[in-house]
């Protein structure tokens, strides 16, 4: 399989950048630690995006795991109507860095990008 068909496949995709701060972040806290993606009601526009470490002992058996080179990201099946397709990105631009969500199911974006409707 191709890089390019293992992010086609792949319901959540990550940019390296966003990979290697995720890492980054990850190894501060000292655990092995997945990361849950999704979405929750609320924000400028409706619907906000969260994510956060989580033990991987607490995935579910309905969630959607995505595996990166032996780190998984996790959604929950609500969520990925939502998020079917997601990029994370990361920036560490001075304005407007940080993560950044380019979500295809999106309509409508917030100024500050991290709600949606």
């Amino acid at each position: 399989m191709t890089q390019a068909t293992q992010a086609q496949a792949r319901g959540i995709q990550m940019t390296e950048a966003a990979m290697k701060h995720v890492l980054f972040l990850r190894d501060k806290q000292g655990k092995d630690l997945c990361l849950r993606v999704g979405v929750r009601q609320g924000g400028c526009s409706g619907m906000s995006y969260m994510m956060d470490f989580e033990d991987p002992s607490n995935i579910r058996e309905n969630d959607e795991v995505f595996e990166y080179d032996g780190f998984r990201v996790v959604c929950d099946p609500k969520s990925m109507l939502y998020l079917y397709g997601l990029v994370l990105d990361y920036s560490d631009a001075m304005i407007g860095g940080g993560f950044q969500f380019t979500n295809p199911n999106a309509n409508q974006t917030c100024g500050c990008g991290k709600s949606f409707s």
